[in-house]
C-alpha cells in the first residue's frame, strides 16, 4: 500500500510539474508561409516546424527556402511570405528607404553570432607571415586585418583589384568585414548617394554573394575572400579551398545576427498569429540552447536537403560549440552559435541603432542625423512589446521560466567594448560611437 502511494504521489508531482496546457490563441491566419535563406542560423524555424512548436499554436506553416535575400525581403513586402529570417539589417533599411521603401518590423531576434571571414588557400599563404604564433606554431587568434594589409598593398602596387564577397549590402556580414578591416587599416569604401556599389575609395573592393555560392566563387577565383554565415566558411575547409581567420565572435562578442521580420501591416491586422509565431520561435530557441543533443538532433535536421542541405560534419564542425580555422586547427568556441542563451531573442534597440550606425559609418545614410533620429528608428522597427506579451504566455503555460526574460529593461543593453578593436559602443550615444571609429565617416556629437 505504501508502495502504491508514493507511486500515486510520484504521478500527482509529475502531473503538477508538466506545462499548464494553454488555450490556444485565436490566430486571424493560420495557414502561413515563411521564407528563408540555407544558412545554419535558420534553425529556430525548421525546429519549430519539426518539433511541432507551430502546430501547438494553431499555425500550419509552410518553409520555403528563398534565392537571395532580394527575393526574400520582396516576398515578405508584397505578401507572397508572411515572414521571414532575415538579416538584421534589412527592416532598418527598407523603413529607411535604403534599396527599397517599406515598413518592416521584428518581434524577435533569432541568433547571435555565427559567421565568418574566409579567404583563400593562397591569400592565407601571404598573411600567415604577419599573424603571431603560440609556443605550438599554431597562430595566435583573433587575427586583426593588419596581417591582409601587406597582401592589399601588394595588389594595389601590381595594380589588380582585391576582391571580396559579403552576402548583401545591409547584411551583418557586410559590416562586420567592414569593421575587420577597417580596424586593420584597410578602407573598405564607402556608398555615395551617387555611386551605391560600395567601392569608392577602396582598398578592398567587396561585392554581393548569395551564401550557398561562396566556396564556389571562392574556388573560381572571382573572389579572394569572403564573409558569410554557416556552413560555408566551414565547407570551404572541408573543400581544401579556404582557411576562416577569424569569426564574429571575435569581432564583436554575442553580436546579434539575424531577426524574424514581417511587414508592420501584417502583424497590425493579424496580432494574434504574430503573437503565435513568437511563441513557437521562442520555445524552438530554447530547445536549440537546451543540451548537446538537441544540437546534434538540429545538424541531422538541417541536413536535410529542404533546409541547408550540407554535409552533417560541415554543420556540425560550428553548431555543436567548435569551429576549425586551418585544416585540423579544431578550436572551441562554445558561444559561436547561440539562439537562446544571454536574452538573445529580446529585440533590443541598442542591436538596431548599432546596424544604423554601421550605415551611416560607410555612407549608405547619406546625411547626418540626431541621436532622436537612430532612436526612434530603432522602436519603429524593432518590437519588444511583442516579444515580452508571448514570453509572458509562455511562461503561464510553463514553457519559460521568467528568469530568461529580461523584463525591466528599457531596451538598450549595457555599454560594451567587447570589440576586436575595443572602441566602446553605446547605444544611446550613436554619434559618440561613430567619432571614436578610425575609419569612416563622422558626425559631431553634441
Amino acid at each position: 500500500m505504501k508502495k502504491q502511494l508514493l507511486t500515486l504521489s510520484a504521478v500527482i508531482a509529475g502531473f503538477l510539474a508538466m506545462p499548464v496546457q494553454a488555450e490556444m490563441l485565436d490566430v486571424e491566419k493560420d495557414e502561413l508561409k515563411i521564407g528563408f535563406i540555407k544558412l545554419t542560423d535558420m534553425a529556430p524555424l525548421a525546429i519549430a516546424y519539426e518539433k511541432g512548436f507551430f502546430e501547438d499554436e494553431g499555425l500550419y506553416v509552410t518553409l520555403e527556402a528563398q534565392a537571395n535575400w532580394k527575393v526574400l525581403l520582396d516576398g515578405v513586402i508584397d505578401g507572397t511570405l508572411d515572414g521571414a529570417h532575415m538579416l538584421a539589417g534589412q527592416p532598418l533599411a527598407a523603413t529607411i528607404g535604403f534599396g527599397t521603401k517599406a515598413d518592416i518590423v521584428t518581434p524577435f531576434s533569432m541568433d547571435l553570432n555565427g559567421n565568418g571571414i574566409t579567404v583563400s588557400n593562397e591569400i592565407w599563404d601571404e598573411m600567415k607571415q604577419y599573424v603571431p604564433k603560440d609556443a605550438e606554431g599554431k597562430p595566435i587568434h583573433p587575427i586583426s586585418a593588419a596581417a591582409l594589409k601587406p597582401v592589399v598593398d601588394r595588389y594595389k602596387d601590381e595594380g589588380k583589384p582585391f576582391n571580396m564577397g559579403m552576402v548583401f549590402p545591409v547584411s551583418t556580414h557586410n559590416y562586420e568585414l567592414r569593421y575587420w578591416l577597417a580596424a586593420g587599416g584597410i578602407h573598405p569604401g564607402f556608398y555615395t548617394a551617387d555611386n551605391i556599389s560600395g567601392q569608392v575609395d577602396a582598398d578592398v573592393l567587396l561585392s554581393v554573394t548569395p551564401p550557398p555560392q561562396m566556396p564556389a566563387t571562392l574556388e573560381a577565383g572571382t573572389i579572394l575572400g569572403y564573409c558569410v554565415g554557416e556552413p560555408w566558411n566551414q565547407a570551404a575547409v572541408a573543400k581544401g579551398i579556404g582557411v576562416p581567420v577569424i569569426t564574429d565572435y571575435e569581432i564583436w562578442k554575442n553580436n546579434p545576427e539575424k531577426v524574424f521580420g514581417m511587414s508592420k501591416s501584417f502583424t497590425e491586422e493579424n496580432p494574434q498569429t504574430t503573437l503565435a509565431l513568437t511563441k513557437a520561435l521562442i520555445r524552438a530557441a530554447k530547445w536549440l540552447d537546451q543540451s548537446n543533443e538537441n544540437r546534434n538532433e538540429a545538424v541531422k535536421i538541417l541536413s536535410q536537403p529542404e533546409y541547408v542541405g550540407a554535409n552533417p560534419e560541415v554543420i556540425a564542425a560550428s553548431m555543436t560549440g567548435t569551429f576549425e580555422y586551418e585544416k585540423g586547427d579544431v578550436r572551441s568556441v562554445p558561444d559561436f552559435n547561440v539562439f537562446f542563451r544571454y536574452f538573445a531573442n529580446y529585440p533590443y534597440y541598442s542591436d538596431a541603432t548599432w546596424y544604423l550606425t554601421q550605415m551611416r559609418r560607410w555612407g549608405q545614410i547619406t546625411d547626418a542625423k540626431p541621436a532622436e533620429w537612430y532612436e526612434q528608428v530603432s522602436k519603429d522597427v524593432y518590437k519588444p512589446a511583442i516579444y515580452l506579451e508571448a514570453a509572458k504566455l509562455l511562461i503561464d503555460e510553463g514553457h519559460l521560466l521568467e528568469s530568461e526574460v529580461p523584463f525591466g529593461t528599457d531596451g538598450y543593453k549595457p555599454a560594451t567594448s567587447d570589440f576586436l578593436d575595443g572602441v566602446t559602443y553605446d547605444g544611446k550615444a550613436p554619434l559618440a560611437y561613430l567619432d571614436a571609429l578610425n575609419i569612416g565617416l563622422k558626425d559631431q556629437s553634441n
